[in-house]
């Protein structure tokens, strides 16, 4: 294998820009430490947290120029694309690995080439024992009715994200390995940011939306917390990962123009066919319990309004209206 096939690995360097390593063909190994296969936005808040915890960590980005960016950040990063296996020889052998890998929508891999097949491209190259935990989403759930759904819920999905997920886990469950392998299916991630359809509202755009379905969210902080516990030993494989308080949307859109002292938001039925479309049909309210029994027990946000009261204030609103 060439140099230029194998993944490049950077060292953080304060007061330069970080340069390409060179490879000696051995493996890192660390088993305290963990790795981040997919440092976006829940990845990063996972990747900070270990940091401060005294953790050595790796975090993998696609994209060249942001791996200066994580290691300004005080991660190792690693550019590696799971479609691409020769980027994933040298990953170190670490003991804990968190799986956040968004889909590349400008990505030539389908959905299911990406999210599947890279999953199982990933799992070939980690070791057995690695723990794991794999990032999924609550849209596995295709329940419409505003019913309350828990981890033994049917899943059935109608769109392509959830049935990509749904057959990503059944992927990492039939992996043969000894390591504990945890999913996390998440609810609305928001946070400093990134909060749904906010600017919208400030800006006294219409929202495309019905305004009596439920939402379902959790703040990053929250997220990133369950992560962590999920690699301690849990009597569990599956989790939902959701606040207290499942919101009507109209509610939602409600708390926000009060809290940012805006008009009372607009509702306008989605364009048919659209992604808002698709995503306002949604209408399930997620139940926690376990969760709360097993990771953790006390949300810092347990709902909207605490999660919104910190960030509307945070400095790093994105005021960016959605399109």
């Amino acid at each position: 294998m060439s140099q230029s096939e194998k993944v490049t690995l950077y060292r953080r360097k304060p007061t330069t820009s970080p340069k390409v390593s060179p490879h000696s063909g051995a493996t890192i190994s660390d088993l305290s430490g963990a790795l981040v296969f997919g440092c976006g936005y829940l990845g990063k808040s996972v990747a900070e947290s270990l940091l401060v915890s005294g953790t050595r960590v790796w975090a993998t980005t696609r994209n060249r120029g942001k791996a200066g960016q994580l290691s300004e950040a005080g991660f190792e990063p690693i550019i590696a694309d799971w479609c691409e296996p020769t980027t994933l020889q040298d990953l170190p052998r670490v003991g804990r690995v968190l799986v956040a890998v968004s889909y590349d929508r400008t990505s030539s891999q389908s959905r299911r080439q990406s999210q599947v097949g890279g999953l199982a491209n990933l799992l070939d190259k980690l070791h057995p024992t690695t723990q794991i935990c794999y990032i999924s989403t609550t849209g596995v759930y295709h329940q419409t009715d505003g019913s309350w759904i828990d981890e033994s819920s049917p899943t059935s999905p109608q769109r392509a994200g959830g049935k990509a997920h749904l057959e990503a886990e059944a992927c990492l469950t039939a992996a043969s390995a000894t390591g504990q392998r945890t999913i996390l299916r998440l609810s609305g991630i928001y946070g400093p940011g990134r909060v749904p359809r906010a600017a919208d509202v400030i800006a006294g755009k219409p929202i495309a939306s019905m305004q009596e379905g439920y939402l379902n969210l959790i703040h990053v902080q929250d997220a990133a917390h369950a992560v962590i516990e999920s690699w301690n030993t849990q009597p569990h494989s599956l989790y939902l990962v959701s606040d207290d308080q499942p919101v009507r949307r109209g509610d939602f859109y409600g708390e926000i123009a009060k809290q940012t002292k805006s008009p009372e938001p607009q509702f306008v039925i989605p364009e048919s066919d659209s992604p808002k479309s698709a995503r306002s049909e949604s209408n399930k309210r997620i139940r926690n319990s376990r969760m709360k029994s097993d990771l953790i027990p006390t949300l810092r946000f347990p709902s909207y309004r605490e999660g919104l009261a910190q960030t509307l204030a945070a400095a790093t609103l994105d005021t960016k209206p959605t399109n």
